[in-house]
This record gives structure tokens, C-alpha cells and sequence, in this order.
């Protein structure tokens, strides 16, 4: 039997099980979610081994305990949560083994993933590889992601407005191409692992997910000569040392010397973006002793401009680590532990890269690029942004906001600003400190409830400014008034508050109300 109808039974069972999201969490709460993330399968376990046979749950909790907590399962019991599929046709499918006549064992992770997007809110089913928690040793170099925490974050950031065609870098399991599909007329999905675009193509097929295809090459190899509207990416960027002994993993390690596999992507992007065409990358970038890691990326986009091929560019750094906290980092990913032999020399081997390089941080962020339509870009912002917990959900629409308010700002120059109607941004709210019996308040802030949850200081000129775009009185008028109560000079007033304006609508704390 062709693989096809087996994973339209497949399919069919997952949904009569209710293997999803909400259904698991029913069954082992929030806690031992949030234990699962930490790598501790017990509470999960220990709620999945309470479910009282034949329950409404049974299918869902088997399904669970052999997929999601890789875990040896009775036969029978993934028999009747997979009555349709069979325990041959997941077998044929690669998705399980028996192990003797009455258990089986996965072979792969298999796991509900929801999600919210401008389309409403979705469901699907990812396969991947195992992970660590299933063998408690470090991972196959061969290793293909499910979806992690970098893959939430880049579906977060991605603007889903219509387009034509939209490239998927260093597709790993697919997620992200899946998320393009929901908005895109075309996806490709490119991977150099053909074990990752096994499993791309698996999910597609799963979730009946179509517009999609799967190409295996070197980042833009496969897509030499065409171009998109989009490209969206979680680049193997991970700073590995080319050391003997040090494994590389084909999801995370591009095989690059530094963060020259960034630069290289960036030059890529470049190449394939057609006319207005929006790239979106993850990423990260070396400090080195005389040159910041931001100033490192600004390097590279003039290394474009100088090759006429000059692009828009928000990068957002949101955070960085030393060099020892990074390579804590990438050996744990890859399941080696503190306190082993093996751990120790992989350890002494990152450091002695970084040394020879002179870096001394690595920062991580976000980088938006934009072809220009026609004439030179527009947009260059490369800032340091602290987002520890702010709540990335609607990080695309936000983005896309502030992009469309650059180009407006762009549109109209200064006399079109002076003359328009701004409101402020619904998620804004004011904070005001006072020493006690002062009248005056000593702190003025603006917060931003909604996209990276900016804080930004006010003046008192700046904060009557913003308390008075209602939508009615021009930016001029405004301004004027101002003057007029703090008795200054309006032409001074305008030219002092005219920069911090702009810079409340490049931010999407004000929006245009009317020109």
C-alpha cells in the first residue's frame, strides 16, 4: 500500500483519539506541561498511567505515552487508539516497532501543536526525530527538530499578509513552511538533511496541507536563479568550533567558520528577494573586542549597499550571552551534561574558538530585510530590544504595522506629518512618578502592552504631545498649543518634538488617524 492512504488513516485516528493540544493538557494539567518542558516526563506519565481503561481518554493518554513521552506501550492499547491506521500501517509509516508480541516502542516524536494566527486558530500534528528524553544520550548528528522554542518565536514574527511565493530556509521539519501555506500561493521548502525533508513532506501530507513543495540542497542551492516575496528562515546559525571530536548537527550547525553562515544568508536574501520582497530571519552574531555584534551586522548590509544591492534592515537584538554561557547552551541542546569527560572538552573547545577570533559575547535577535520596490532603502534600524517576557503572540502584525508606518512616514515627509492626525495605539498606557507632595511628576513613561512591550521616557512636552492625538488636532496644531502653554517658541517646539514623533510611529505607539 502506498504511504498516502496509510496517513489518511493515520490522520482519521488522530482526530477520533482527540489527540490534541487542549485534549493532552486535559489529561495531565499545566504543571506537568510545564514539567515536560523541562525535560521531566513523570508527572505526565504518572497522569497517563491513572487513566482508567476505556475511558474517553485511554486513546488519546496511549497515543501520548508512546509518542510525546517515548515510552514503551502496551500493543493493544495503541491498537485501539490507532483502529484505522493498525499497528502494521504506523509500522509500514516508520512511526513505531515492535519490540515483542505484546509492546511496541516509538521510533519517532509525534505531537500535537496549536497555534493563532490572522486566520483564526489552527491545529496540527508534528513528526520528528526522538528527542534526548527518549534515550538519554546525546542526539544523532542527523537529528530533525520538532518544534522547539526558535520555531514558536520565528511563526510569532512572521508577517502573514497574502503572497505569491514564499521560501522556507532550512525547512527542518516543515513547521514554518506549514504556517507560509496559510497565506501563500507557493511554498518551497529547502534543507541540505533529506531526513528533514522526509519528515517536512510527511507533515505536509499529515496535516493535507498543500501549495507546498520540498527541495534538499545547501541553504539557496535549490532555489538558484528565482525569487520571492518572502523568505522565512531559522538558519543552521549556531557557532560551533570545526574542531575534531565536535559534533555537528545537521538542524542547528551550518558548518561555517564564526557567524559567517549569517552574513552568508543575508547575501542570499539578497540575491532571491523580488521587488519589495520581506526577508525574516533568526540569528546571532559575535562581539568581537573592537566591533559590537550589531555593528557587525550593519557591516554586512554595507558590504551589500557597496555592491548595489542595498536593502531595508530591522535587526532586534534581544539578548546576549558570553562566550561561556553559549557554549553551556549548545552542548546541553545536543544532550551532553555538565560534569562528563566529554562534556568538559567540548567545552574547552568553544572557548578556544571564541579566544582565537577575539569574541567575547554572542548576541541573538531578529533580522528583517526588505527589497526595495524602486530608489534606495529607507529603513535602517539596528537596536537592542529586552523582551524576556513579553508575550510574542501578534509580533508579525506588530511588525507589519510599523513597517507600513515607516512607509507612511516616508509618503508624507515632515510637512504631511505636520498636518496629519495621529491617535495613540490602544495597547498604550501612561506611568507618571512623583516625589510625595510634588505636583509635578518627576518620571514619565509610555508602555507598550502589545509588540515587544517597549518602554519609552517623557518629557513634559513629549507626554502633552501624546496626551493630545485623539485623532482631531493636527501634529501642528498640537505643537502650537503646546507653545503656547508652556510660553516657548513654536518653530523650536516642533523641531525638538517633530524626532520624537517619528520615533512613536516608527515604534507603532502612534498611529495615523487621517492626513
Amino acid at each position: 500500500m502506498s504511504r498516502d492512504p496509510l496517513i489518511a488513516r493515520l490522520r482519521t485516528d488522530l482526530t477520533s483519539a482527540g489527540y490534541t493540544v487542549d485534549g493532552l493538557r486535559s489529561i495531565w494539567g499545566e504543571a506537568a506541561e510545564a514539567a515536560l518542558t523541562r525535560g521531566n516526563r513523570v508527572p505526565a506519565q504518572r497522569a497517563v498511567s491513572a487513566l482508567p481503561p476505556g475511558s474517553a481518554d485511554a486513546a488519546a493518554g496511549a497515543l501520548a505515552r508512546l509518542f510525546v513521552l517515548a515510552l514503551p506501550t502496551p500493543r493493544a492499547n495503541v491498537s485501539g487508539a490507532l483502529p484505522t491506521l493498525g499497528i502494521d500501517g504506523a509500522a509500514q509509516l516508520g512511526l513505531l516497532e515492535l519490540t515483542d508480541a505484546d509492546t511496541v516502542r516509538p521510533l519517532v516524536d509525534l505531537r500535537p501543536y496549536a497555534f493563532v494566527d490572522a486566520r483564526g486558530p489552527g491545529h496540527w500534528w508534528i513528526v520528528s526525530d526522538l528527542g534526548e528524553v527518549a534515550g538519554g544520550e546525546a542526539l544523532a548528528e542527523s537529528h530533525v527538530l520538532g518544534v522547539g522554542g526558535a520555531s514558536l518565536t520565528l511563526s510569532t514574527l512572521m508577517i502573514d499578509a497574502p503572497a505569491r511565493r514564499v521560501l522556507d530556509l532550512g525547512t527542518g521539519c516543515g513547521i514554518q513552511a506549514l504556517h507560509a501555506a496559510r497565506h501563500a500561493d507557493e511554498v518551497i521548502g529547502t534543507d541540505i538533511s533529506e531526513r528533514a525533508v522526509r519528515f517536512a513532506r510527511l507533515n505536509a501530507r499529515l496535516n493535507d496541507v498543500e501549495g507546498i513543495r520540498f527541495r534538499v540542497g545547501d541553504l539557496f542551492a535549490p532555489v538558484a536563479g528565482e525569487e520571492f516575496d518572502r523568505i522565512v528562515s531559522n538558519p543552521p546559525f549556531v557557532i560551533t568550533p570545526r574542531a575534531p571530536g565536535v559534533p555537528e548537527y545537521e538542524y542547528r550547525d551550518g558548518g561555517m567558520v564564526g557567524d559567517a553562515l549569517v552574513a552568508a544568508v543575508i547575501r542570499g536574501a539578497a540575491e532571491h528577494l523580488a521587488p519589495g520582497g520581506v526577508a525574516q530571519l533568526l540569528a546571532n552574531w559575535e562581539y568581537r573586542l573592537n566591533e559590537s555584534g550589531l555593528d557587525r551586522v550593519a557591516g554586512w548590509l554595507d558590504e551589500l549597499a557597496a555592491d548595489g544591492r542595498a536593502l531595508d534592515a530591522w535587526v532586534v537584538e534581544r539578548e546576549t550571552q558570553d562566550p561561556a554561557q553559549y557554549a553551556e547552551t549548545w552542548i546541553r541542546d545536543g544532550g551532553t551534561r555538565p560534569g562528563s569527560a566529554r562534556y568538559e572538552k567540548l567545552s574547552q573547545a568553544w572557548l578556544d574558538d571564541f579566544a582565537a577570533r577575539g569574541a567575547t559575547a554572542v548576541g541573538f535577535g531578529y533580522l528583517l530585510l526588505r527589497r526595495p520596490e524602486s530608489g534606495a532603502p529607507t529603513l535602517r534600524r539596528l537596536e537592542r530590544v529586552e523582551t524576556r517576557g513579553v508575550n510574542d503572540s501578534g509580533l508579525g502584525a506588530h511588525i507589519a504595522g510599523c513597517l507600513a508606518s515607516h512607509d507612511w512616514l516616508v509618503a508624507v515627509g515632515t510637512t504631511g506629518l505636520l498636518g496629519a492626525r495621529l491617535a495613540v495605539a490602544p495597547d498604550v498606557t501612561e506611568e507618571r512618578h512623583y516625589w510625595p507632595g510634588a505636583e509635578d511628576p518627576t518620571v514619565i513613561t509610555l508602555h507598550a502592552g502589545a509588540g515587544f512591550g517597549r518602554v519609552v521616557g517623557m518629557d513634559t512636552a513629549s507626554a502633552a504631545f501624546v496626551g493630545a492625538c485623539d485623532g482631531e488636532l493636527t501634529v501642528e496644531a498640537i505643537c502650537s498649543a503646546i507653545a503656547e502653554l508652556l510660553e516657548v517658541d513654536a518653530s523650536a517646539l516642533i523641531a525638538q518634538l517633530v524626532p520624537v514623533v517619528r520615533e512613536l510611529i516608527e515604534i507603532g505607539m502612534l498611529v495615523p488617524a487621517s492626513a
